[in-house]
């Protein structure tokens, strides 16, 4: 059985532990991270030197980074599932996933960290600010991608929206303003109908 060492609202554990149910992949979780600690234990590091979470062990085979986590178990059961079968189709959600981590997260994570981790008196609503504006526009490309399926990678959920389904959770779930785009909304209500997206991804932000 596959176990996992992650807390259930880290975004990060959320991709995974989706990734798993929508593959109906057995697992165990260990709490881990924040107000777990474990992941600064040596043991921990002996496993992921970085002390983050997610990390994955299958079978003595150690993963940490949670899209590598994804496309691993992708690739590995998803049998054309989450893992597209062909070459340009997978590519193209490895492109989302890659944009998330290059672009998306790095303006989401300090809109996040402000309003939700941060006490009031201490946020930088300057940067809160700043970052909601270039938010608008990523989610402007997101849509216009959409305006031409139903996912982000064709006309197949795939391993390319797990991680925009999390992000997109938050921003529709932060107190920011938003832009309307109808085709970001219309794919999120197909993703929030999922029972593995509900499971593991709609909880209160904390």
């Amino acid at each position: 059985m596959l176990k996992i060492w992650g807390r259930t609202n880290s975004i990060n554990v959320q991709k995974v532990l989706w990734c798993c149910t929508e593959l109906g992949l057995d697992y165990e979780r260990i709490d881990a991270g924040m107000q777990f600690g474990v992941n600064n234990t040596p043991e921990y590091k002996a496993m992921n030197p970085n002390g983050l979470v997610p990390t994955l062990n299958d079978d003595g085979f150690i993963l940490w980074e949670s899209h590598a986590i994804v496309r691993y178990l992708s690739r590995k059961a998803g049998g054309g599932k989450l893992w597209p079968a062909e070459p340009r189709a997978c590519a193209d959600a490895d492109r989302w996933m890659e944009w998330y981590s290059t672009t998306l997260w790095v303006l989401l994570r300090p809109v996040f960290w402000n309003l939700v981790r941060v006490a009031p008196d201490k946020r930088n609503m300057t940067e809160v600010e700043d970052n909601c504006k270039k938010l608008a526009g990523c989610m402007a490309i997101v849509d216009d991608r959409l305006a031409k399926s139903e996912y982000i990678a064709g006309h197949a959920f795939s391993m390319g929206d797990i991680p925009l389904g999390v992000a997109a959770f938050r921003w529709f779930n932060l107190p920011i303003e938003r832009p309307a785009l109808k085709h970001l909304d219309t794919w999120y209500a197909r993703v929030c109908a999922r029972p593995a997206f509900q499971k593991h991804c709609m909880a209160p932000l904390s």
